[in-house]
């Protein structure tokens, strides 16, 4: 402390410099270590829902007989399969938890039941390394806090895809043989049909139906006139569309006759559905099942549809879900003179009613290049401007609300009241059936709690603040501009497009900001 003859300027510069200890952190108490455990069962029959109460259990025992643990929730997912995480609600609930800094140190009993995709496997862990949590498979031993791991866990988690790869193929090998043989059955009938036993039978309404389409489409009509009609009238109580009609007129199946593995699911991951080019055998079966119409009607639809068709437009499906006029009305595509449109339906209907004309494609091909080189050259201060509204949206929310605390109450009730019915069932003082059913109803009223807790806790801002930070990261390695229009780019950036008038487009992003350009029409 400073005595008062030390108070004088010239004498203070002559004292040395004071230094304040800070004391180190084991000086002060440390607080208790959040931890969440997560457990998943691959099926959903009994041995596997028991397996999954047991888990329940042994993480709820474990964490809370631990004084230096605080238990933050046990996530578990039943009867989902681990080829992929985004199926999985609960693992997501994790990893949102996660990112909000609500969670330390990761319990999970095997690292098939963390994930059995690589890529997945791997991309969590090292978010989560990033965040600051730890991850402990407990069956191999593994704790991604220490530097090491990384490595052993790559090779672990392949040999979890690996499992999970031949079980897969196991089943398609299965599907395969009863092609061959011509015991394939469809699980889902075509529009018109009825399936009894594994049998397709034709249904009257539905014969009438597709007799109806095919003799209209040899008549001249096209498949948008003839699903328009459809609508009319109501048939079979379904909403018929021009892609529907398309499928009937080229489905074999209307005359009698079959062709299976017209697609196939590839042999590795990341596993996905693809139309078989040619790439696997196809096995067509003559004669197997009852016919709607002749095999001469079906072969000159062919024949028709082949003369008929019109080349695609190359954006087609990038714009179909996504162009929208500014009167509520989708937009659709149309090809005149070689040239692609993209039209307000309602102006094609009644050009009174919507103003907008129709805008070719590469206008707003040209519209995208603009708008992305202001987002990769001016957006950043304008997302990061969002994301700091947006944090102090967060912060400034009562999160523990009442309603949030009465939850975690009930949650930890049930709790106490499984594992205490464990117990019973372990002293021989509650017979099987009565703790399978005890044991289900309380799972059951768990589950709906946990839903309602997140629903609570989930909040729009989170979810924005997430998207945006999505499109600052898609715009990092990208070039500078676009000298053509890249569609996969459109996809990750825009979420509609809203055309407001003639001269003039609104792209709305996919975190919700909506920028608008103008429309450069060519004079003819």
């Amino acid at each position: 402390m400073l005595t008062e003859t030390q108070t004088n300027g010239a004498l203070a510069l002559e004292q040395k410099n004071r230094v304040i200890i800070i004391p180190a952190q084991d000086e002060i108490t440390a607080r208790k270590l959040r931890i969440a455990a997560y457990a998943r069962v691959s099926s959903s029959s009994e041995d596997q829902l028991n397996s999954y109460r047991v888990q329940n259990q042994y993480y709820s025992e474990l964490i809370s007989n631990n004084p230096d643990w605080e238990m933050v929730d046990i996530y578990a997912d039943e009867g989902i399969t681990g080829t992929s995480v985004e199926k999985r609600e609960d693992f997501q609930r994790m990893m949102a938890d996660c990112r909000k800094g609500k969670i330390d140190r990761i319990l999970v009993k095997s690292i098939s039941r963390f994930a059995r995709n690589t890529k997945d496997c791997l991309a969590a862990v090292r978010e989560l390394k990033e965040l600051g949590v730890s991850v402990l498979f407990e069956e191999q031993g593994i704790d991604t806090a220490r530097v090491s791991s990384e490595m052993v866990t790559a090779i672990m988690a392949s040999l979890a895809q690996k499992q999970s790869e031949s079980i897969s193929g196991n089943t398609n090998w299965g599907i395969q043989r009863r092609m061959e043989n011509g015991k394939f059955r469809i699980s889902n009938p075509p529009r018109g049909y009825a399936l009894e036993n594994g049998v397709l039978s034709v249904t009257q309404d539905g014969c009438a139906v597709v007799q109806f389409i095919f003799d209209s489409y040899l008549s001249g009509q096209n498949s948008r006139e003839i699903s328009d009609k459809l609508n009319e009238e109501d048939a079979l109580g379904k909403t018929w569309t021009r892609k529907t009609v398309d499928y009937i007129l080229q489905n074999e199946r209307y005359a009698g006759n079959a062709l299976l593995q017209k697609r196939y699911t590839t042999d590795s991951f990341p596993y996905s559905k693809k139309r078989n080019r040619g790439e696997r055998q196809q096995y067509y079966i003559s004669g197997s099942n009852e016919a709607m119409i002749s095999q001469e009607q079906f072969a000159l639809a062919q024949i028709l549809r082949k003369n008929r068709k019109v080349p695609q437009s190359e954006n087609i499906r990038t714009y179909s879900k996504k162009c929208f006029c500014g009167c509520g009305s989708r937009c659709r595509s149309k090809h005149i003179n070689h040239i692609w449109y993209w039209s307000c339906v309602t102006h094609e209907e009644q050009k009174d009613a919507c103003p907008v004309k129709q805008i070719p494609e590469e206008t707003i091909n040209a519209a995208f290049c603009r708008l992305y080189y202001k987002l990769k050259h001016h957006g950043e201060p304008i997302f990061s401007q969002m994301l700091s509204n947006l944090q102090k949206i967060r912060y400034s929310r009562m999160l523990w609300s009442e309603d949030v605390i009465s939850l975690n109450k009930k949650i930890s009730d049930i709790l106490s009241q499984v594992q205490f019915l464990a117990q019973l069932q372990q002293a021989g003082g509650v017979d099987p059936d009565t703790f399978i059913s005890s044991n289900n109803k309380l799972s059951e009223q768990l589950r709906r709690l946990k839903q309602e807790k997140a629903r609570l806790l989930d909040t729009d801002s989170d979810d924005l603040a997430d998207r945006t930070r999505d499109l600052m990261d898609a715009l990092t390695d990208r070039p500078d501009f676009l000298d053509r229009f890249d569609a996969e780019l459109f996809d990750v950036l825009v979420d509609k497009i809203i055309v407001d008038s003639n001269e003039r487009l609104r792209f709305r992003l996919k975190n919700g900001l909506e920028l608008a350009e103008q429309i450069e029409r060519t004079k003819r």
